[in-house]
């Protein structure tokens, strides 16, 4: 656990650093997108970031996160739906989620694009959900909608948060980053077993 939270203020303290870049913005893009697909790294490290260093920047930061995922989410869908064993099977097998490709696999049989919203909005990895939808055939346009408003809720509640508290979220998370790490951890473990819950 221990090299977990070090490595996570690393990769925050990394991150804080393009708060500063004129190249802030691109680089939220790029991560976005590309986490939607195959990327490791969640873009929200990154958009906390540059929108506590400017908070009246924060709605904007988070359109450009939305938008960027939401593409990266769409060509996630395509690597399921035209790639699949050339590279979604191999992106699913890297993350060791072959248990949450078969969940995910039965919600949505069971709910169709509504599956994306869990994914989009939890600590559910989107890129299997993506991959999957694309897989499975689930309706593109329903896919679409489903992961601009699962993405833009959790991005711009993130810019919001910000937006309304400025400065002071930044002394919070420096704070008590370690306690957010593992609360970030038993998230993800939840995410997983709200998961198998659903398509269980």
């Amino acid at each position: 656990m221990r090299l977990i939270t070090e490595w996570m203020r690393r990769l925050y303290d990394w991150v804080m650093g393009w708060a500063h870049s004129p190249y802030g913005t691109w680089a939220l893009f790029a991560i976005a997108f590309a986490e939607s697909s195959f990327f490791p790294i969640p873009p929200d490290v990154l958009l906390i970031a540059l929108a506590v260093a400017i908070p009246a920047r924060a709605f904007r930061y988070a359109a450009v996160c939305t938008a960027a995922s939401v593409l990266g989410g769409a060509f996630g869908y395509l690597i399921g739906h035209e790639f699949f064993d050339v590279l979604g099977e191999p992106i699913v097998r890297f993350y060791a989620a072959e248990e949450q490709y078969q969940a995910v696999q039965e919600l949505y049989q069971r709910y169709d694009a509504y599956a994306i919203a869990v994914a989009g909005l939890t600590p559910v990895p989107y890129k299997i959900a993506t991959i999957t939808a694309g897989f499975f055939e689930v309706h593109f346009g329903r896919f679409l909608v489903a992961s601009l408003a699962s993405r833009s809720l959790r991005f711009f509640v993130i810019g919001g948060l910000i937006r309304l508290f400025g400065p002071q979220i930044r002394t919070f998370i420096d704070r008590y980053f370690g306690v957010l790490s593992i609360v970030f951890l038993v998230m993800l473990v939840a995410g997983f077993l709200l998961l198998g819950w659903l398509a269980g």
